[in-house]
């Protein structure tokens, strides 16, 4: 029975990718050591891993995460508060497929996609 996923994503900086998911994502670190190029991250059920890729050049970096929640408005404004670096075609929107949407890239041009059913 497979009961979680938890994404593993390139990192470049690991100070940054902390500061950037903790401080403006509002996540938290978690393990029980702070390990040489890996960073792990969770907040309310997920979680996200990250492994240090120093080379990455950002815009070569197709990373991305498709995450469900039942608040997507309050997560959507806030990333608006913050100037996050939300693409173009990114903006919340309610797709065909009955989602509502909106995605945002990380430090390292992650993408992290928001959706809400409905």
């Amino acid at each position: 029975m497979l009961t979680a996923i938890h994404p593993k994503l390139p990192m470049r900086d690991k100070a940054a990718t902390r500061d950037f998911y903790v401080r403006q994502l509002g996540f938290q670190e978690f393990g029980n050591a702070d390990f040489e190029g890996y960073l792990m991250v969770q907040k309310d059920g997920i979680q996200i891993h990250f492994f240090e890729f120093k080379a990455l050049d950002p815009l070569q970096n197709y990373g991305q995460v498709y995450i469900r929640t039942d608040a997507i408005d309050p997560i959507y404004e806030e990333a608006l508060r913050q100037k996050l670096n939300i693409p173009a075609l990114g903006h919340l929107q309610s797709k065909p497929w009955g989602q509502k949407e909106f995605s945002l890239l990380d430090p390292d041009h992650n993408l992290l996609t928001f959706g809400q059913e409905g």
